[in-house]
């Protein structure tokens, strides 16, 4: 990864839309900021693939609890705030 980290997919899509205007890839570099080497992989990704978001966003472990059962554990521990971990474990499964 590069110093700056990945692009947002705003950023992706002013880079697509300026090599759609006609620009070329080294004034879409002026223009934006980014290195030749950005913007020529960022448009050829959407040239070939049709997408314009990183995947890299969705990379990581996948949460195990979902948002219901943020609300439902949030409750047992308003309920009882003096309860170990073990107990609210017990009380939620």
């Amino acid at each position: 990864m590069g110093k700056k980290g990945d692009l947002s997919n705003f950023e992706h899509g002013m880079v697509v839309g300026a090599r759609r205007a006609g620009l070329s890839i080294s004034q879409s570099a002026q223009l934006l900021g980014f290195s030749c080497t950005t913007i020529s992989r960022v448009y050829k990704e959407w040239s070939e693939k049709g997408k314009t978001s990183s995947m890299l966003q969705s990379c990581g472990r996948k949460c195990l609890v979902d948002a219901r059962g943020q609300r439902r554990m949030g409750r047992l521990i308003l309920a009882d705030r003096r309860s170990t971990l073990t107990q609210i474990a017990t009380r939620y499964n």
